[in-house]
């Protein structure tokens, strides 16, 4: 199958995702620094969701720039990250009113581990669908970062339990992670 109605319907779903999470943002009640100030958890989820949203944006076009075509599993598998990238706008704002407590923070770090196991079966899926071009497939195939990443955000959604803060803590760095280059030849990052 063609790769462009894939492609473009997920841009799409990003896009919309970035929508609807900016919504949850509102303006102070007053016209203060004060006012603005207690805005600051809800603009940092803000922040924090937005960045995550574009690397996983950004590395999901660079996954399919390798890609000629895509089957059947690789559909399925692309509507399943999709899927979990679409409950990042409730997760950030449960998270930005509750930045503090145990269950938003937790359900924050489980939904952005089920995208990076889901990120990793639709890299998977497409490495096998790609199984003719083997330099294709060969960078499709790595994932160490991604592998690292899951580990990270499983230790992050326990250590909620005692310190959500230090979860956060957690999440904010695995993003800054993304943002470091990986080495060359290595197009699909997440």
């Amino acid at each position: 199958m063609n790769k462009s109605r894939l492609e473009a319907f997920s841009d799409g779903v990003f896009a919309i995702v970035l929508t609807i999470m900016v919504l949850e943002l509102h303006a102070p009640a007053a016209a203060t620094p004060e006012a603005l100030l207690a805005l600051a958890p809800a603009m940092l989820s803000y922040a924090l969701s937005f960045l995550y949203v574009g690397i996983y944006w950004t590395n999901h076009h660079h996954l399919f720039q390798l890609a000629d075509r895509v089957d059947l599993r690789v559909l399925w598998a692309n509507l399943h990250l999709l899927f979990w990238l679409s409950l990042l706008p409730f997760a950030t704002a449960w998270i930005a009113g509750h930045h503090r407590d145990m269950a938003p923070v937790a359900l924050y770090g489980l939904i952005l581990l089920m995208c990076s196991i889901s990120f990793l079966v639709l890299k998977l899926c497409l490495r096998a669908s790609e199984s003719a071009h083997p330099e294709a497939a060969r960078i499709l195939g790595q994932g160490r970062k991604n592998s690292s990443s899951i580990l990270l955000y499983a230790v992050a959604i326990l250590l909620a339990q005692w310190a959500p803060l230090a979860a956060s803590v957690i999440y904010a760095a695995l993003a800054v992670l993304w943002l470091l280059p990986t080495r060359p030849g290595t197009t699909a990052r997440h």
